[in-house]
């Protein structure tokens, strides 16, 4: 694993030139968030040009680890490096990603994003499905979707996930997670915003124990953390 650079203040703190997209990097490490990765790569074709995607990937640290102090589970397996979210397999049991694209060469006049809006949200979500899988979650389904709106004012759809991670089970370990994921697609200045994550939702207690330093686990703060920070991204 490739650990990003955080040690620059500021919202957009990961940036290099305005590729990557602007996050709320101080709140998500003041919350225990760990910047994991930078990313760019190519993360589709179009006929006239490639997609590149600038993705920031970030992770709960402490929930990480601790639960690999219980050494209760295999962590699951790391995810594919083509994808949006790119991660070589530490466990990541709850992150949270934003990715800026870049059309390469620049789209000619007259082609703008709301042209290639449905193509880049079915895209996204064929991504990010495959990207769970990938990390080694099962029946992972596409759920209902809803408007939303970022801090930037823009106006985006988000979608909703659901998936689990199946475990080996036994007297002190659940025999799945159950996880939910969601995932947005926008545009801010003519340029397209992805941003997401996934949780777990229940069985993640059994495998914390009952240890009085364990993190808190309520999928519910969970669900409210990370579409906080997808509306932050711009």
């Amino acid at each position: 694993m490739t650990h990003g650079s955080d040690g620059t203040d500021g919202a957009s703190a990961p940036d290099d030139a305005g590729a990557y997209p602007a996050v709320p990097h101080d709140r998500l490490l003041a919350e225990g968030w760990e910047l994991r990765s930078k990313t760019e790569e190519t993360v589709f074709r179009l006929p006239a040009a490639s997609v590149v995607g600038y993705t920031l990937l970030y992770e709960d640290a402490g929930l990480r680890g601790a639960i690999e102090a219980t050494d209760a589970v295999e962590p699951p397996a790391g995810a594919d490096a083509d994808h949006l979210v790119t991660a070589d397999g530490d466990g990541t049991w709850r992150f949270f990603f934003a990715t800026r694209l870049s059309f390469q060469p620049p789209l000619a006049p007259g082609i703008g994003p709301a042209s290639l809006r449905p193509t880049v949200a079915s895209q996204a979500k064929r991504t990010f499905a495959d990207d769970l899988e990938s990390r080694g979650f099962e029946a992972v389904e596409s759920g209902r979707s809803q408007r939303f709106r970022a801090e930037s004012g823009d106006r985006g759809r988000l979608r909703k996930f659901t998936a689990h991670l199946p475990l080996g089970g036994g007297e002190s370990t659940p025999d799945r997670i159950d996880v939910e994921g969601w995932l947005a697609v926008w545009t801010t200045e003519g340029s397209f915003r992805i941003a997401g994550g996934a949780y777990p939702v229940s069985g993640i207690e059994s495998l914390l124990g009952s240890a009085s330093d364990a993190p808190p686990t309520d999928p519910g703060a969970f669900r409210e953390e990370l579409l906080d920070a997808i509306r932050a991204v711009s």
